[in-house]
Order: structure tokens, then sequence, then C-alpha cells
């Protein structure tokens, strides 16, 4: 229950801690710890000491490298074929 409490208290915020990064990502913190030390994931250490997130640029880094599906990539193809044709 506290879980779920914690969860849903990370919707209303926009500056996250290690801990509550690693819930809203859905990693180990073992694996968040591997990102921040590898410089993989931006994060913000004020007073160099604990780590910090931005919702924001979480989301951002997570929706980075579209993989694009068959259907669209078909869809484009043939649009491209169809133009290609008219002219």
């Amino acid at each position: 229950m506290e879980e779920l409490l914690s969860e849903h208290n990370l919707m209303f915020k926009e500056v996250l801690s290690f801990d509550e990064a690693a819930i809203f990502l859905n990693f180990s913190k073992s694996y968040l710890y591997k990102l921040t030390s590898g410089r993989s994931i931006p994060y913000y250490k004020p007073q160099g000491k604990k780590c910090y997130f931005t919702k924001t640029e979480l989301l951002a880094w997570v929706l980075r490298n579209r993989q694009t599906p068959k259907s669209e990539t078909v869809e484009v193809a043939y649009n491209y074929t169809t133009k290609m044709g008219k002219s």
C-alpha cells in the first residue's frame, strides 16, 4: 500500500530523487546507478551529493531512438514510390 502511495505521488512531482526515478522508470537501483555512473542518463547532483532527475528529461531519454513499426515503414515507402511515379 505504501509503495502505491509513493507511485501515486510521483505523478505530481517534477524533480525526482534517485529512488523515485528508479520507480518511475521501473529500473532496479543498481541499473540506474550504472546509468548515472556512466553518465548515460541526464541527472543533477547539487553540492556533489544526492542525484536528482527531472521527469521531462527522463521521458525524453526513454523516448529517444524510436523504432519504426513495419506498417509505418511500408506506408512511407508506398507514398514515396507513388510520388516518384507521378513525376
